[in-house]
Formats: structure tokens, C-alpha cells, sequence
């Protein structure tokens, strides 16, 4: 699937840095950071689950009741 993805000067101008200095096309950087935003879907969504689990403990504990 094509896609076209907007950045930002700022943002393109520190994906060509870290794809030049790593001597990859700024194309396999983009695509390196996505998978790696997405293989973490569930640790981000388990540690979301486990602070609400401690910041709302007594409120789920009444809840409960």
C-alpha cells in the first residue's frame, strides 16, 4: 500500500540525520520506527492498564463493593 507521509522540516531534517548516520534510506528508518511503535501496543497498553490499577485503587475497590 502507498502512502504519503507529512513531516515536519524539524522532523525531516532528524530522520535524514539518523538515516545518514546510520547509512539507511530515511524510507527503512520511517519503516523501522513503525514496526517498533507497533510491536509495543501491548506493553504500552499494559502498563496504562496497571497505573490506572494503582493511581485508582480505592476507587476500583469501592466500585466493586
Amino acid at each position: 500500500m502507498a502512502m504519503t507521509l507529512r513531516l515536519s522540516d524539524k522532523q525531516s531534517a532528524a530522520l535524514k540525520k539518523v538515516a545518514d548516520s546510520e547509512g539507511l534510506s530515511m524510507h527503512e528508518v520511517a519503516l523501522t520506527a513503525i514496526d517498533s511503535y507497533i510491536s509495543r501496543r501491548q506493553e504500552r497498553l499494559a502498563d496504562a492498564i496497571k497505573r490506572v490499577a494503582t493511581e485508582d485503587k480505592e476507587l476500583l475497590a469501592r466500585l466493586a463493593k
